[in-house]
């Protein structure tokens, strides 16, 4: 159930374990009709990104490339190795790995005092000895961190939120850690990676050697915009063999990119030269593809620069011991999914959660309406469908008038019902008990399917709801109850003002986007109906 998170806040802060042990209360009892196996998930919604990335995958291996997954994590003497003199600037936008030290924990008397005082008695040789291996085997790297408490609670037989306590209050040394920095990288180029795994493959594998590998690399920009971010995806591929040239690289690039709908590709020396790169053979690859015309972007003419490829120079590929050319062509996954997606800009597409805007449709919308209370029982049914049927029968009849919607045996209990209209000079329904429930650009209403409201049936989304359906459902609902009880039941709806007078609800995240997007909900009008249920002794 939702749950109050200001609330919970505070008891964290009161009392962490105490919370912890209550958050089972937002986990009620689910109704029968939530739980498993009467419960399904529909096919879900993909990510653009890890499309793209599906899709590159098929076309690397539909030209003959084999996957392989590449080091992430790598010392920055790799680094070093690779770009030579132009080692730092590309470090400077690494990032570096710290770790946690691990404390040695000492058991002083004054700490044992503070567990024995936390665990309410006095603690014995055994346990202190034991608690002591515990923490001794911590410091080894013998026990991992998210064991610790486990192993605590163990040695002291006591449950684990006690162990967190102690923890907690006892240690401060744990809470003052500060992170170790370690010559340890993440990955910023997909080259790092290459050069490491053909290390260890081009000697042995039979030429030529075609590898791919898509995954994420990590750099430090100054900040992240509309065309970077921290981390994206490399799609990168390399070609070992003894005569490879330029012109593999502008075949493969060709090859790869036809798959996406290129339709026309240039090539053009990059400026940029890195030093991992035989002079002359560093090449930008720029393509044309139809859906960028137009479009309002830098790339409106149709053209973008797509992709980068390459010849590995020997300066770098002989600290490896590797001695054959290696071609290396690689292309950003968020720049080829922004064309074939049409965003502009890359913190949209890759996290709409943040920088992207929520957007329902009417059906997104229309599908959040609920009916609240409906019966429980095939009886319930049949007494709800037959107040919908008496009423539509009758709606125009003059009123004072009764007419009989249903008899028989509910609970054991023989029972009438009745739709009503106590009142003289009306009708036994008012004009809108047959509104309609329909989501149109964006907002909700109720209204009568005639000439008037043709477009908004036409181009909105009905939920097939009438005010008079959903209202005798929670009329059957209230009559199950009350026969259950042995009394008679009058249930009457009169001007209806919102969703919930005709047993209605809408989940309140859609209200709130309902509301950000300027949009409404009109569910109202004159109803006047009134259901009466009366047991009959025989």
């Amino acid at each position: 159930m939702k749950f109050n998170a200001k609330e919970w806040l505070e008891r964290v802060e009161r009392d962490f374990e105490e919370a912890w042990l209550s958050s089972r209360e937002v986990l009620e009892e689910r109704p029968i009709n939530k739980r498993y196996p009467l419960i399904g998930y529909p096919y879900g919604e993909e990510h653009p990104l890890f499309r793209t990335i599906f899709e590159l995958r098929r076309a690397y291996l539909n030209l003959g490339f084999k996957e392989v997954v590449n080091p992430i994590i790598v010392e920055d003497v790799h680094v070093r190795k690779q770009f030579g003199k132009e080692a730092l600037a590309v470090l400077d936008r690494c990032f570096y790995l710290a770790t946690l030290p691990r404390p040695d924990v000492g058991l002083s008397k004054e700490k044992i005092e503070k567990i024995e005082r936390i665990v309410g008695r006095r603690m014995g040789e055994e346990e202190i000895r034991n608690l002591k291996d515990v923490f001794h085997s911590f410091k080894k790297g013998k026990i991992d961190g998210d064991d610790l408490s486990y192993e605590v609670a163990k040695a002291l037989n006591v449950d684990d939120a006690t162990a967190l306590r102690i923890l907690d209050d006892v240690f401060p040394e744990f809470k003052e850690l500060k992170p170790v920095p370690t010559n340890l990288t993440l990955r910023s180029h997909m080259t790092t990676g290459w050069f490491i795994t053909l290390s260890e493959l081009a000697d042995k594998l039979p030429l030529p050697i075609r590898l791919f590998s898509i995954d994420r690399c990590f750099r430090r920009e100054q900040g992240e915009d509309a065309t970077r971010l921290y981390s994206y995806f490399s799609a990168s591929c390399v070609v070992v063999d003894e005569d490879v040239s330029v012109d593999d690289g502008k075949a493969i690039a060709e090859a790869l990119l036809r798959q996406f709908g290129f339709v026309r590709f240039k090539f053009r020396p990059d400026e940029k030269r890195s030093k991992y790169y035989i002079p002359g053979t560093q090449t930008e690859v720029f393509a044309f593809h139809p859906k960028l015309v137009g479009s309002n972007t830098k790339y409106s003419d149709g053209w973008i620069e797509i992709a980068t490829f390459g010849i590995y120079s020997p300066t770098a590929l002989s600290q490896y011991g590797i001695e054959y050319p290696v071609l290396n062509l690689g292309l950003g996954v968020e720049r080829l999914a922004m064309v074939l997606y049409g965003h502009s800009d890359v913190r949209e597409m890759v996290y709409p959660q943040f920088h992207g805007k929520i957007e329902l449709s009417d059906f997104d919308i229309a599908r959040a309406l609920k009916i609240r209370d409906v019966p429980k029982t095939a009886v319930g049914m049949k007494i709800a469908n037959a107040i919908i049927e008496t009423a539509d029968r009758y709606a125009n009849e003059r009123s004072p008038c009764e007419f009989l919607a249903w008899k028989g045996e509910l609970y054991g209990r023989n029972v009438e019902v009745y739709v009503v209209e106590r009142e003289e000079g009306t009708k036994l329904c008012g004009p809108a008990y047959a509104n309609e429930i329909v989501v149109y650009g964006g907002s909700v209403y109720g209204i009568p399917r005639n000439e008037k409201w043709k477009d908004f049936f036409e181009n909105g989304v009905s939920t097939g709801i009438r005010y008079i359906d959903s209202f005798a459902y929670f009329a059957a609902s209230s009559i199950e109850r009350g026969v259950a009880e042995g009394r008679d039941v009058e249930v009457r709806v009169r001007v209806v003002e919102g969703l919930g007078d005709v047993n209605l609800e809408l989940q309140e995240n859609v209200r709130r986007f309902i509301a950000s997007k300027g949009g409404k909900i009109d569910v109202r009008g004159p109803m006047f109906v009134t259901v009466v249920a009366k047991i009959i002794q025989r």
